[in-house]
């Protein structure tokens, strides 16, 4: 069941020249509501500034729109984050650029309902207040100043200032919960205890919203007063957790063999048979060819693996992009079994065209790691640590264009990952503070991008061959023109500064990675031998203890000699 709630609102003028608060709903339909969520806002346009009623309502409409456009893989705060400092912007943008609209700017009380959880975002002196289980709590605190000449005048405002500087509180939703978000025009008229009150007295929040303005101005409110109220019907499930719900209705298929049938797809032949998945090549019943993933049999009954191939299809799902495949929208309904159907490509992976003998040239690497920096950079973008590239994972399709295969192990900040899988990936390619317990980042991501060149290069490894499970030690990597002397000293310095032993000396984004490789021998980068004492990984005062010892061997040595 998804989360149900009823809404209610009010918003009345007052004896103000016009009606300066802005309310902003936005329901959408059931798969939209799970992945996003709903908003709630309301907006209070600064008063005696021009411009106050257009922030206000500019502010909310931007809000709207910018949000539900942003990736699915984005946590709710980080989007909110996002496209309120857009808002923030495109105020003072307008303020700077008409006259007439100076000093224009809004308060904005927030409410994102989604799953079992809220997300509220507040900044100004509109308030969200909660009752739940007979108790009011506010939720929001006033950004105004504390003395009582200036309890009106505000610290903070979408348009105020050039950074905005947001609350955002998260917590749990319980059938039951009232929440109200209202303007300064209704509490500032209103008791605590009469808003109190009305909430426990109306059975409707568009009785409960419609009778706390009417009491604001019958208190002799001289501002505009607008209320929002939504009461939590049924609370729903996290949007992941749904798929992981299918994991246990939806069992592991038989292994498959050419010409069997699934769902609609002829099996035309098996791709792969690993340890932990299968895939197949199968066909439409339109002719058209696509890749079928699904888990070993043998792990039908292993609920982190049905997770893991979960995680993998949610996030391939919110990847649109050409830098990896696409896969098709399949309900629950469309399967009878667990597995999940994605676009073929003809080709094959760069670690099979290394097997097939293949040699790489220069200026196809340089091709090569700007397709991959590029793929890389669209993940990182959207909260998405890849956490295993490697040539086998990196698909050159007859179409020239480079791919990104397995989101399996991939890493986003909007799901749960098991401790199991804290610290996937191949050892070779694996950065060396992921071998102390770091988890996986971009960083880290950037460093296995540069194995992945080097290796392409010389079929060789900078820090040499680590086998699983043993813990290596990281010394000074050998430069690839050892292998290679016709590579030049650009593109050695780039693979070098990503393969860094220390993350702070390796590129800070994909994007400052992809530039190194488009501008090559225009902009050089110098890697600095590194020193005697930082190769040796020992500190000043072990090399201080060190030369005092071996001063004082020579000491001794001189009073025996004389």
């Amino acid at each position: 069941m998804g989360l149900v709630f009823t809404l209610g609102e009010s918003s009345l003028t007052g004896p103000r020249p016009r009606n300066e608060d802005y309310i902003g709903v936005v329901t959408p339909a059931d798969a939209q509501l799970a992945i996003k969520g709903a908003l709630l806002m309301v907006a209070d346009g600064v008063s005696g500034a021009a411009g106050g009623a257009e922030a206000a309502e500019m502010t909310v409409r931007t809000v709207s729109a910018d949000y539900y456009a942003t990736p699915d893989t984005w946590t709710v705060q980080h989007a909110l984050e996002t496209v309120l400092q857009a808002a923030n912007r495109w105020v003072l943008s307008q303020a700077q650029r008409r006259k007439q609209l100076a000093g224009m700017a809004t308060t904005l009380s927030l409410l994102a309902l989604r799953g079992q959880r809220y997300v509220l975002a507040h900044v100004g002196d509109t308030r969200i207040y909660r009752l739940r289980a007979q108790a009011l709590e506010r939720l929001t605190t006033d950004h105004v100043w504390d003395k009582p000449d200036l309890r009106h005048v505000l610290k903070r405002a979408v348009g105020l200032d050039a950074h905005l500087s947001v609350d955002y509180t998260e917590g749990l939703l319980q059938a039951g919960d009232i929440y109200a978000i209202m303007s300064d025009g209704v509490w500032d008229a209103i008791s605590e205890a009469d808003l109190h009150k009305a909430l426990m007295l109306y059975n409707t929040p568009q009785l409960m919203a419609e009778h706390l303005t009417a009491a604001a101005l019958e208190n002799g409110g001289q501002d505009n007063a607008s209320v929002l109220v939504v009461r939590i019907e049924e609370t729903g499930q996290d949007h992941y957790t749904d798929m992981l719900a299918d994991a246990e209705s939806l069992p592991v298929p038989a292994k498959l063999q050419a010409g069997d049938r699934i769902d609609g797809f002829t099996v035309a032949k098996v791709i792969h048979d690993s340890r932990l998945s299968m895939l197949y090549q199968v066909r439409n019943d339109a002719g058209q060819l696509f890749v079928l993933k699904t888990l070993q049999p043998a792990l039908a009954s292993d609920k982190e693996s049905c997770q893991a191939l979960l995680n993998e299809e949610w996030l391939a799902k919110r990847v649109v992009s050409q830098c990896v495949p696409q896969i098709l929208p399949l309900s629950k309904h469309q399967r009878s079994a667990l597995y999940y159907v994605m676009t073929w490509h003809e080709g094959a992976t760069l670690e099979q065209r290394l097997e097939a003998g293949h040699h790489f040239t220069i200026n196809g690497i340089a091709n090569i790691g700007q397709d991959l920096l590029r793929g890389l950079s669209m993940l990182h973008r959207l909260n998405i640590v890849h956490r295993d590239i490697k040539p086998g994972n990196i698909h050159m399709g007859s179409d020239k264009r480079l791919r990104i295969l397995d989101l399996g192990v991939a890493l986003n900040t909007t799901l749960v990952i098991p401790e199991s899988m804290e610290n996937p990936g191949t050892p070779c390619y694996m950065a060396p503070e992921l071998f102390d317990g770091k988890l996986a980042d971009r960083q880290a991501d950037i460093y296995a991008a540069g194995v992945t060149l080097y290796h392409l290069l010389t079929r060789k490894y900078p820090y040499g061959e680590i086998e699983p499970f043993q813990s290596p030690r990281f010394g000074e990597p050998v430069r690839p023109s050892r292998y290679r002397p016709e590579i030049p000293a650009w593109l050695e310095g780039v693979i070098l500064k990503a393969i860094a032993r220390d993350p702070k000396n390796r590129f800070e984004t994909a994007e400052e990675m992809l530039l190194a490789l488009e501008h090559g021998e225009l902009k050089p980068i110098h890697i600095p031998r590194t020193p005697l004492i930082a190769r040796a990984r020992l500190v000043k005062w072990q090399w201080l203890a060190i030369m005092s010892f071996l001063l004082n061997i020579l000491l001794i040595y001189v009073l025996l000699v004389s």
